[in-house]
């Protein structure tokens, strides 16, 4: 009988043992979807952020802002992610407080496939305009010489390639765009998803740089990271002093700093044609949409961790996936808008 009891002992603390290592082990999945722009980065970040924390893994779903901001309205997300600032009226519809958080900043490049042309083009806002509305057909046209003296242009049709999905990458372009194009705000105006004039269509920003990628004579927007990824072309833009800018980390840390002083509370605010010499034009803002009473507290508590490490350790991963990392006032300023996340 005692050599019952000791077996069935030995049998009930093996059990336990086996319970306490499947419940250290589980692991709890915080699902996101939206903007492709930060996706690099995203992943990079979820990556490292395992090793930080080994309890928890995300599923992010780069659908594009649009599908982010749907899906953080529906609630089938426990966060979203978005390029462009959701407006008052999506915000109205919200079951609840949604914060915009933001996590990085970025350049939108002006990319194309032009193979015959001798050095890197250049291009005035006015030209860019008129190039995506239709109005500019050739590469050899005298308002793109005129931008480019000096630089071999053939005589070929110009091929305009735009996102096809809803997009926080055109939601910055078409604001850029508005802001220096009476023309292109009338006509087409600025958001995720607009009526472009002329050109083929590419799902996220992977599709667009694609097909750049593959169609000589196409121009397109992208972010920074993907052109490089891809070994694309990418233009410099002549911004609101005057100079033609090449996007780069320098040029959209200008950026953002040329609106750290006018920045909104709730952190919605437009980065493109900022005031400064150095400042690249066509930069954003990319942002984190979660509600600030969170349903469930185990995912709440774990998504607030997350975005605290992200935008203080996780920055220094950003400079060498071509994202600009955030000022630290602006960092400090971002982590009391985390904390009152409630869980």
């Amino acid at each position: 009988m005692k050599r019952k009891i000791l077996g069935l002992t030995a049998g009930i603390l093996m059990l336990s043992l086996l319970c306490g290592t499947a419940w250290a082990k589980k692991i709890l999945l915080i699902n996101g979807a939206g903007a492709t722009f930060p996706y690099p980065l995203y992943s990079k970040w979820f990556y490292e952020y395992t090793k930080v924390d080994p309890t928890v893994n995300f599923n992010y779903q780069s659908i594009g802002s649009g599908g982010g901001q749907r899906q953080i309205l529906a609630k089938t997300v426990d966060f979203g992610a978005s390029d462009g600032p959701m407006s008052d009226e999506q915000l109205q519809k919200a079951p609840g407080v949604l914060f915009h958080i933001p996590m990085t900043a970025g350049a939108v490049v002006v990319t194309y496939n032009l193979p015959q042309a001798s050095e890197k083009l250049k291009f005035s806002p006015d030209v860019l305009a008129d190039i995506f509305l239709g109005k500019i057909k050739s590469w050899n046209d005298p308002r793109i010489s005129l931008d480019n003296r000096g630089v071999y242009l053939p005589n070929e049709n110009i091929i305009v390639v735009h996102r096809s999905d809803g997009s926080g990458t055109t939601s910055i372009f078409t604001d850029y765009l508005s802001s220096v194009s009476a023309a292109w705000k009338a006509k087409v105006g600025k958001g995720t998803s607009v009526n472009w004039p002329v050109g083929l269509g590419g799902k996220g920003n992977e599709g667009v740089a694609g097909l750049v990628k593959q169609t000589q004579g196409s121009i397109g927007y992208v972010e920074l990271a993907y052109a490089d990824n891809n070994k694309l072309a990418y233009a410099d833009i002549k911004n609101s002093s005057g100079n033609f800018i090449t996007p780069s980390l320098e040029s959209t840390s200008a950026a953002v700093g040329g609106k750290l002083n006018s920045m909104p509370d709730d952190f919605r605010v437009s980065l493109v044609n900022p005031d400064g010499a150095d400042a690249y034009p066509i930069a954003g803002l990319t942002w984190i949409l979660a509600y600030k009473n969170q349903d469930d507290s185990q995912k709440g508590e774990k998504l607030v961790e997350f975005l605290l490490w992200a935008i203080s350790e996780g920055q220094s991963y950003s400079s060498d996936l071509l994202y600009a990392p955030l000022p630290e006032s602006m960092v400090r300023k971002i982590e009391e808008k985390i904390n009152q996340i409630v869980y």
